[in-house]
């Protein structure tokens, strides 16, 4: 008992060092709240705050460069969904208050929310010594990602597959299961609980934000209420696009390194 609480809480202290840049933007979104800046937009703070932070992640070797790279390609993709979604005429979300950092509605900051997920699995990847098992080939697994990510924007004019492509990532990754090491034991569990987990908190996380004001849903708009707990599958689907990219992305660094953290399925390759 002493062994498993000794891990449990070295355990803890890894995840939460693995959300530094998360719940440093937390504590940034908690901080707007109450402080204001004079001449200065909140959500404007929050961009130049969170600039900062991502930079002092850097310079201090928290985050690689290679790593930032990645973060900066979350940014995209993130930015590029917040702007189709927060289009009139889509309307699935809304960022309500001033800003001079946004584009056509949608504040910069917002990027780093999709950075902050992507960051996560960079520093947990280091602190857990993570190992994929039985990894799909990306011949499956990068159409599947893209599919997923189109699907966010399709379903507006065409019919919602999100369950058909939720159950082609259990069959795509029934075998896939993901190694890590806490202190010297490995563990593991099946990388699509994985996905499920990170989702989850992903979505209290959600409910916090919305809650401070980061952004704000139709039916939060006379006043906050709980996000519905079926977010949890679209931000499923998000951390599966999010996995497949940071996976596929290390396992080329690591080829060229000579090195791989990856085992690839035989019958799927």
């Amino acid at each position: 008992m002493s062994a498993f609480l000794h891990e449990f809480i070295v355990f803890g202290l890894k995840e939460a060092r693995a959300c530094i840049f998360a719940g440093a933007f937390f504590l940034l979104l908690l901080l707007s709240v109450y402080l204001e800046v004079p001449y200065l937009h909140r959500y404007d703070f929050l961009f130049l705050a969170a600039l900062l932070l991502q930079a002092l992640l850097v310079a201090t070797g928290i985050e690689t460069r290679d790593e930032l790279k990645v973060i900066c390609l979350f940014h995209v993709v993130g930015l590029a969904l917040e702007l189709f979604k927060t289009h009139p005429s889509i309307g699935s979300w809304s960022y309500p208050e001033e800003g001079f950092f946004k584009i056509a509605g949608v504040p910069l900051y917002s990027g780093f929310m999709y950075a902050a997920v992507a960051s996560y699995m960079i520093q947990s990847w280091r602190a857990f010594d993570l190992k994929l098992l039985n990894y799909p080939s990306y011949r499956l697994a990068l159409p599947l990602a893209i599919g997923i990510y189109a699907n966010f924007f399709t379903h507006h004019f065409i019919p919602d597959f999100r369950w058909w492509l939720g159950a082609a990532v259990l069959v795509v990754f029934r075998r896939t299961r993901v190694e890590f090491t806490v202190i010297t034991k490995k563990r593991w569990m099946p990388v699509a609980l994985s996905f499920f987990l990170i989702a989850f908190f992903v979505w209290i996380a959600e409910n916090i934000s919305t809650f401070l004001g980061a952004w704000q849903y139709p039916d939060q708009q006379l006043g906050w209420k709980l996000v519905s707990f079926h977010k949890v599958g679209s931000w499923s689907l998000l951390v599966i696009i999010s996995f497949i990219i940071v996976a596929h992305l290390r396992h080329v660094k690591e080829v060229r390194r000579g090195i791989s953290e990856i085992s690839t399925a035989s019958v799927a390759g």
